[in-house]
């Protein structure tokens, strides 16, 4: 479904990526791990169009991402949650988790928000409350509803279970689990995979911009 190939990006005048292979398979979950500063999202940044490739490809579905605008993206059923959240302050929780079915104007949303409020309990009773009254694990997990909403296809999951309470990280686990049980297609990158490992049909490790090691779960053929 994602494919990259021989992958480069800068961020001004310095190289971060370099040559980057990686393809995350139909109904797969892949990691990409990783220590702070390796590249994690850099590269999830480059597959969203939020930073323009030097080289390479960027393929979804065969159709060539590389220098499509980020904006693109969600249309094609891609879901990205940041690690920073990047909640609009002065929106409720379901608000905010409707901005980009507002930006794309999709259609026929409800199903699949009611499907989303079934999977997190926790951020339906949350749904109408403002985004700055939300505590950082809670904002997470309405990033995470606002990547589900149009990630219908695909989600980019960037340090899903960083900086956040080890009980809520065994909760984004559980809603992972689930997620994989949906077939849904997902890359997510962390730090270590202590708490996602049982979870990986393939892991890329990567190390100073550069992809340095793949090792399979249950893989899926891609």
């Amino acid at each position: 479904m994602l494919e990259i190939k021989g992958l480069d990006v800068d961020i001004g005048v310095v190289p971060v990526l370099r040559g980057i292979e990686l393809g995350v398979p139909s109904g797969a979950m892949c990691g990409l791990i990783g220590r702070n500063g390796a590249g994690k999202t850099t590269l999830v940044r480059s597959i969203m169009g939020a930073l323009r490739a030097r080289a390479g490809h960027i393929r979804f579905d065969a159709q060539d991402l590389t220098n499509q605008p980020g904006h693109r993206r969600a249309p094609l059923g891609i879901g990205y949650m940041p690690e920073d959240r990047r909640l609009v302050p002065d929106l409720t929780a379901e608000e905010n988790i409707l901005v980009p079915v507002w930006a794309t104007g999709a259609a026929g949303y409800q199903k699949r928000l009611d499907w989303i409020y079934e999977l997190i309990p926790e951020v339906a009773v949350l749904r109408a409350r403002n985004a700055t009254e939300l505590s950082g694990g809670q904002q997470k997990m309405v990033a995470l509803a606002r990547a589900l909403v149009v990630g219908t296809r695909l989600l980019l999951l960037d340090e899903p279970t960083e900086g956040i309470a080890p009980v809520l990280a065994r909760r984004f686990v559980e809603i992972l689990s689930g997620l994989k049980a949906e077939g849904e297609s997902v890359l997510i990158a962390e730090s270590n995979d202590k708490h996602i490992a049982g979870l990986l049909d393939r892991s890329y490790v990567i190390e100073r911009g550069s992809v340095s090691n793949i090792t399979q779960g249950a893989a899926r053929p891609a």
